[in-house]
């Protein structure tokens, strides 16, 4: 008889889309939902970029293209690089795919070797894919606690006790998910400090770069000696709306040519038209990416206060993307929810869709509070009747 193979059978997933699989029945159903569950803007892709890729179609531009992407494309991302980061990027030092996603199972397929306990550290909370990735290619996943009291950073001596000689990677998310918790500068000097000292790679997830709101953006590549050690990943899917385009990009010397050979062996190349969208979308005027960003903090400002008005729910003001990570302890002994998860369900029979903390990997050592996430990517009307009926719920 067939069998599935272990590898496969202890593959994780992204719980966003199974607790959206849920909510989408439900609204077939007839349900009354607002929806905080999934990280995906609700504006469109701005017309410019449409338009780019309709005449790119138009012009025969629809077949095969070089592995690591087409030339004006990775001479547009090393430009914006120079600009954003203020690094030296040239075009042969950048690797285009399908997402940002295939960069994290690139990473860990060229840093580590399979079965032989090789590390990687990463935030935990956090995107789970990180996890799954480094298990799934037989690493060895070392999680690093992110705490409230660090406004959702990680001490600095948690990291210190976690660095082995086995250590290849440690991956960094910011602005990140699920917090979103913004490392600062003195904070990425020290793990840079700690990058060089021990020999790792860093792999940096930028892809909230252009939500970060109460301070410029920063890149720990930006930092002294930090450029060949660190992979820089962004992608179009958050700075202009564009998530089901499915296209991301890296930046790094040593291990472009290997992603180009390891998207060879993949998916071939990225899809050309969209290629070419994504020139327009980093070329082009960016307006409407502005303005999404001004509009995500309008609405994270909001959802903050309507959170922190509630008895039983405090909320820390996320310094980046478009997720906040309030504290439900309270909340849960308030309505009878044994966890977070209990919570997040009750919460969906209320007619409001979010996704807990087990969503982003197990609970670090000791952590006796509960959280949950709402994405504030919706409309400002949205989130009030939502926080309207967390707020019923919890205090009546």
């Amino acid at each position: 008889m067939t069998t599935i193979s272990k590898r496969t059978g202890a593959l994780g997933t992204e719980n966003a889309f199974t607790v959206l699989a849920e909510v989408s029945k439900r609204l077939r159903q007839g349900a009354d939902i607002k929806n905080f569950c999934i990280g995906q803007p609700d504006f469109d892709t701005p017309e410019n970029i449409k338009q780019a890729a309709i005449k790119a179609m138009k012009e025969g531009k629809t077949g095969y293209t070089p592995s690591a992407g087409i030339f004006e494309l990775q001479a547009a991302v090393a430009t914006r690089f120079i600009r954003t980061r203020k690094v030296e990027v040239k075009p042969e030092h950048v690797a285009v795919a399908c997402g940002g996603k295939p960069f994290i199972y690139w990473s860990v397929l060229c840093t580590t070797d399979y079965g032989v306990g090789d590390e990687i550290i990463y935030p935990n909370p956090g995107f789970p894919i990180y996890q799954s990735q480094i298990v799934a290619h037989g690493a060895k996943p070392i999680p690093l606690p992110l705490v409230e009291e660090k406004e959702f950073a990680f001490d600095m001596e948690d990291l210190k006790k976690r660095i082995t000689a086995k250590t290849k990677m440690l991956i960094i998310n910011s602005p990140q998910n699920p917090t979103g918790g913004v490392l600062k500068k003195e904070e990425l000097k020290e793990i840079a400090d700690l990058a060089t000292d021990h020999d790792f790679w860093v792999y940096s997830d930028e892809v909230y770069s252009t939500l970060a709101y109460d301070a410029p953006f920063q890149s720990i590549a930006s930092i002294e000696g930090m450029l060949d050690r660190t992979i820089m990943v962004d992608c179009v899917s958050k700075s202009y709306a564009m998530t089901g385009w499915r296209l991301g990009y890296a930046a790094n010397k040593t291990l472009a040519p290997h992603f180009a050979r390891w998207m060879t062996n993949t998916d071939s190349c990225a899809n050309q038209p969209t290629q070419w969208a994504v020139v327009e979308a980093l070329n082009g005027p960016q307006d409407e990416s502005e303005k999404m960003a001004r509009s995500f903090k309008e609405r994270r400002n909001l959802i903050v206060k309507l959170l922190n008005n509630i008895n039983g729910i405090r909320c820390l003001s996320p310094g980046g993307a478009f997720y906040v990570w309030p504290n439900v302890t309270q909340a849960c002994k308030k309505v009878g929810a044994e966890s977070s998860e209990d919570f997040r369900r009750m919460l969906l029979d209320q007619g409001v869709a979010c996704l807990a903390d087990i969503h982003f990997g197990e609970k670090n050592p000791g952590q006796n509070e509960e959280y949950v996430r709402f994405s504030y990517a919706t409309a400002k009307d949205e989130i009030i009747e939502g926080m309207k009926r967390v707020k019923e719920f919890v205090e009546g």
